[in-house]
């Protein structure tokens, strides 16, 4: 009876846990193929087709390219980056970002990433490229910044930016039947894609 029981228990555990983890946002990655008045449809970068829903809270911002020299300190920016074989934390992309973002260093969403959320403290001429030192609450990581590393920032945008080719990063919300509704939308601009 008690192992009835347990397995009952287990059983309204993990469905009572299903719609938590079903809320969870999803990055998406892609280009955009059909607007519509309230939906985006997305050819995401794996090759998958996916709508997302457009509602008067969806944000929409615009990537924007900047130069090593525009990261000051105390600008508070994100980056991907790999570890290589000797320990050194190198940037696939930096951008910047806004100070509700939470701030840290953790894995990202591609295998072997990492994300570095952090203030500026220096940028610093180094062999390879650009030394860039962050510092955050508890941490301070140094990442070579590679010639040629993307690195933006967002600009105001609306919908009249979501245009099929344009290539996007959305931050969307799965609902109840398979939807996802898109929170914040990044879309390129002028050949400026979202890094992230």
């Amino acid at each position: 009876m008690k192992t009835i029981l347990a397995a009952a228990l287990a059983g309204t555990l993990a469905l009572a846990s299903m719609p938590a983890d079903a809320q969870k946002p999803l990055r998406i990655r892609g280009t955009i193929t059909a607007v519509a008045d309230d939906a985006l449809s997305v050819k995401t970068i794996d090759g998958k087709e996916v709508k997302l829903r457009l509602n008067d809270k969806t944000a929409v911002a615009a990537a924007k390219a900047l130069k090593p020299a525009d990261l000051k300190p105390g600008t508070y920016v994100g980056s991907t980056t790999t570890q290589r074989a000797d320990g050194a934390l190198i940037a696939s992309e930096v951008h910047t970002i806004a100070p509700t973002v939470k701030p840290g260093h953790g894995p990202w969403d591609r295998p072997g990433t990492m994300m570095t959320n952090a203030n500026v403290v220096s940028v610093v001429e180094a062999a390879g490229g650009q030394e860039l030192t962050l510092k955050y609450k508890g941490g301070l990581k140094t990442i070579l910044v590679p010639p040629g590393t993307p690195i933006v920032t967002t600009t105001k945008a609306d919908r009249t930016y979501l245009k099929p080719g344009e290539y996007v990063f959305a931050i969307a919300r799965p609902e109840a039947g398979g939807d996802l509704t898109a929170l914040r939308v990044q879309v390129s601009k002028d050949g400026v894609r979202p890094p992230q």
